[in-house]
């Protein structure tokens, strides 16, 4: 029997308006009989001439989910009858888009599935603030990264971001922030790496006038600028032994002094911290205090690095060049992103984007072809080779611009813009 699309849109328009999301009402068999408000919003109308089926309008599939060999929440509700969730990319206005997609079963007084209510939740990966790429991919591992983050976004844990430097572990962070129910209050960062126990104690907790040597007035903490929202530690490893001990006491008790100060104050924010380290062998080595360790690895996440994600180095490319140069004007070739698929990322997405800004200005067309990426790739052996002899600094300083002058086919100003000095120093160097 063929069910009568706008009837039934009709019937049921009020009830998914109920729900603050995009929501569709879909059968057993896929078909899509009704949207509500702000899924039209989102996704636009859904053609009632025909039958529509999820698979086709969301993915553009000719099958179900778990016959094109993905995860189908659909078909794990009919089996399990209770919710279930997943993260999927969706075809939508704006292009391709992870979206959190939760399935609601309902059942007739016999236990059986007649219907599926499906809320459909876009995630937000990127936060122009810290980095206009965001976080770009579509590679499983990186579909697996955006699936923890929007899982523990909504919770209170404190999570543990793990990673290569240069992953975008900042950025993960942000992500994280923008998705939870602190996200209309300031994320606040304090970079642990290079701090002295004073510097440390001062950036995040304030200090009185007077307190110390240079402190002229009363400065706020960090802590008390996250009130209410969260608190970014970077590279938390390299936070002395001797003040883990105060940051426990911060975590546990949400309770802090400024330095020269009686007052204890008080601090509601959540935390995310991260490192590059292996925390856990420093907890064996006795550098990183177990109980503190424990506090803070309540989720943790880890950060995939380039190397293992080659398959989304085509979409980061478009990606940071946008950020570069918003005109759209640059292209970059499929065999140029062949040979950066090729290539040991040591300094993972940060390396790319050294890369790219490179080929802009190699590049003597809006076209960046393979010969400028390999360019750019030979610049960076260059570099590398120099840095490992340091001997002979005039000799080895004048050697490096010759080998970019070469790269760059005798172009002086390209040279000089590429070693990052004006195009007078350059000559001088080479005098």
């Amino acid at each position: 029997m063929r069910i009568n699309l706008q009837d039934i849109n009709h019937d049921f328009a009020t009830m998914l308006n109920a729900y603050d999301c995009p929501a569709i009402l879909v059968t057993p068999e896929y078909q899509i009989l009704a949207s509500n408000q702000r899924y039209l919003e989102s996704f636009g109308a859904i053609d009632q001439g025909q039958p529509a089926y999820c698979y086709r309008v969301s993915h553009n599939n000719e099958v179900p989910c778990d016959q094109a060999g993905e995860a189908c929440p659909l078909s794990a509700a009919g089996i399990s009858r209770r919710k279930e969730r997943v993260l999927h990319i969706h075809h939508s206005p704006r292009g391709t888009e992870h979206i959190d997609i939760e399935i609601l079963p309902i059942v007739d007084d016999k236990g059986e599935v007649k219907f599926f209510v499906e809320l459909l939740k876009s995630v937000t990966l990127s936060n122009p603030k810290i980095d206009g790429t965001g976080m770009v991919g579509t590679s499983p591992i990186f579909n697996q990264l955006v699936e923890n983050i929007t899982r523990v976004a909504p919770t209170e844990a404190s999570v543990l971001l793990v990673g290569d430097t240069g992953t975008g572990k900042e950025i993960a962070a942000s992500a994280i922030h923008l998705a939870s129910n602190r996200k209309t209050q300031p994320m606040v960062i304090l970079e642990c790496s290079g701090l002295t126990e004073t510097l440390f104690e001062s950036e995040l907790f304030g200090h009185v006038k007077g307190a110390f040597t240079g402190a002229s007035y009363n400065k706020h903490g960090l802590v008390e600028v996250a009130n209410g929202g969260t608190l970014f530690l970077d590279e938390i490893g390299d936070v002395p032994y001797e003040l883990q001990i105060k940051l426990l006491r911060l975590i546990e008790t949400g309770t802090y002094r400024p330095v020269g100060s009686r007052e204890t104050k008080r601090s509601d924010f959540r935390l995310i911290c991260a490192t590059h380290q292996d925390i856990f062998s420093m907890v064996e080595r006795g550098e990183f205090r177990r109980d503190l360790y424990y506090r803070i690895n309540v989720f943790p996440i880890h950060i995939p690095s380039l190397n293992k994600r080659k398959e989304d180095i085509a979409l980061l490319t478009t990606a940071i060049l946008q950020r570069i140069d918003d005109s759209g004007r640059y292209t970059v070739t499929d065999s140029a992103i062949s040979l950066l698929k090729g290539h040991d990322f040591k300094g993972n997405i940060r390396e790319l984007r050294n890369i790219l800004s490179r080929a802009l200005v190699l590049a003597n067309t809006q076209i960046i072809d393979r010969h400028v990426i390999k360019t750019c790739l030979e610049i960076d052996r260059i570099i590398e080779s120099n840095s490992e002899s340091v001997t002979d600094l005039k000799g080895n300083e004048r050697k490096y611009l010759q080998h970019i002058i070469e790269c760059v086919n005798g172009d002086k100003d390209k040279a000089a813009a590429l070693a990052g000095i004006s195009t007078r120093s350059l000559y001088r160097k080479l005098q």
